[in-house]
């Protein structure tokens, strides 16, 4: 009865120490896992003129706090258990001089476990702070937006340019600037319009978000503001036509500010430009879309919307603020008119691409595109190709390509027209 007794108690003693060495050996590296500190990988700075955008991608989140100086205006961000290392290091190289709002940009140590990020600013700014998820190719990202606090009206932007003649305008008449240099010569004959009429281009995404990635390596992003550009241009020559970009560089647009900027300039139309990839090497052609308020023409198009409305998540939204014209404009889908203007618009210049290559449908396409939702403004998507194709990928790359793309557009938005003159604004005003 003893040796039994004393068997039993060998045998829970080792389980015992079996299990207390088990913890010793698996808390302590428990512990170490649940304490490392987030790692700095990349910082990338986006410049622009509507705002500057610096966001800093780690190896897990981020915990911070910011706040403001002034005398001189000064963004600090304090970040918490993060080491510093060669990519803060070099955060002073990365600010160009023409930076817009940033002057410079430093980081040190403040105190044991913390990181200081110092934006030393060149006007006064209102600066949005904010974290995003992991999503796609990024892991974590904190993400500093440097607003101007007086931001850029894009209606009195427009009325700056003395070669306009007339313009819609809110109230108050605003004095022209020095006549800058065209960028194209204007076409001569008579106008398709009798009024001046203000189109609203779209280079699909930028800056944080690349868009759809060539075999090649071409990015969307780059592909589309070359072809905007170029329309742009030809709209400009045209008498009595004027075009407004969404974006003329590379930095990243919301989907709603899109929309919000066309309207703000009160627009005729909007045109977003695209150039999409797919699953499979050989889907090739052009595309153009519009609104449905009824779900998507096919499964295709519901899934290019569905990928095209990801943009915000991978470009970077704060969806912490509160935009009211985010909610009417995105929300507003009582527009058939609109849409009918739309589907018109869209045949117009689906005919003229099919004379440039390959369609990839024969007729426009409808799905949700939150890009498309403005209620009173016809608005158009085209796929100018599809860049996961390889041959396409080379034809997006080629200027002459480019240019014969947006000559289809164009030539498209010159039929519309003729078939359906602008109704006239309620107020114009002229330019000496």
């Amino acid at each position: 009865m003893s040796d039994r007794l004393a068997s039993r108690t060998r045998r829970e003693l080792l389980r015992f120490a079996g299990g207390a060495s088990l913890v010793l050996l698996v808390t302590p590296l428990a512990n170490a896992a649940r304490s490392v500190s987030p790692s700095v990988l990349a910082v990338r700075i986006w410049p622009a003129a509507d705002y500057t955008r610096v966001t800093l991608e780690s190896s897990a989140a981020v915990k911070f706090s910011h706040f403001t100086v002034k005398n001189p205006e000064r963004l600090v961000v304090d970040l918490e258990g993060v080491e510093l290392n060669g990519v803060l290091d070099g955060l002073s190289g990365k600010i160009g001089a023409d930076d817009p709002y940033i002057k410079l940009l430093r980081a040190g140590r403040f105190k044991p476990g913390v990181v200081r990020l110092v934006m030393e600013l060149k006007t006064e700014v209102a600066p949005q702070v904010f974290v995003l998820a992991p999503v796609g190719e990024y892991g974590h990202r904190l993400v500093l937006d440097v607003y101007p606090a007086n931001p850029i009206d894009p209606l009195l932007a427009l009325l700056e340019k003395k070669d306009l003649q007339q313009i819609p305008l809110d109230d108050k008449p605003v004095p022209a600037e020095p006549q800058q240099p065209a960028v194209a010569e204007k076409r001569p004959g008579k106008p398709v319009v009798d009024r001046l009429v203000t189109i609203t281009l779209d280079p699909g995404h930028g800056g944080e978000d690349p868009g759809a990635v060539g075999r090649g390596g071409s990015h969307e992003k780059n592909v589309t503001l070359a072809v905007a550009k170029r329309l742009k241009a030809k709209i400009d020559a045209e008498p009595n036509m004027r075009a407004v970009l969404t974006r003329d560089s590379d930095f990243f647009v919301p989907l709603h500010m899109r929309v919000q900027k066309a309207r703000r300039v009160q627009s005729d139309l909007f045109v977003s430009i695209h150039a999409d990839a797919f699953i499979k090497p050989d889907a090739r052609g052009a595309s153009v879309f519009v609104l449905s308020e009824n779900g998507a023409t096919s499964s295709a198009a519901r899934w290019l919307a569905n990928k095209e409305n990801a943009a915000d998540l991978i470009g970077g939204v704060n969806f912490g603020t509160k935009d009211p014209m985010l909610a009417r404009t995105l929300l507003d889908l009582s527009q058939t008119a609109t849409i009918n203007d739309s589907l018109k618009l869209g045949k117009a210049v689906l005919g003229e691409l099919d004379r440039v290559g390959d369609l990839h449908k024969p007729h426009v396409e409808q799905a949700g595109f939150a890009v498309l939702k403005a209620p009173d403004i016809p608005s158009i998507l085209v796929e100018t190709a599809f860049i996961s194709n390889p041959e396409e990928e080379r034809r997006l790359n080629d200027e002459a390509y480019q240019d014969r793309l947006a000559e289809a557009v164009m030539s498209g938005i010159r039929k519309y027209f003729k078939l359906n003159p602008p109704l006239a604004k309620s107020k114009l005003a002229k330019l000496d």
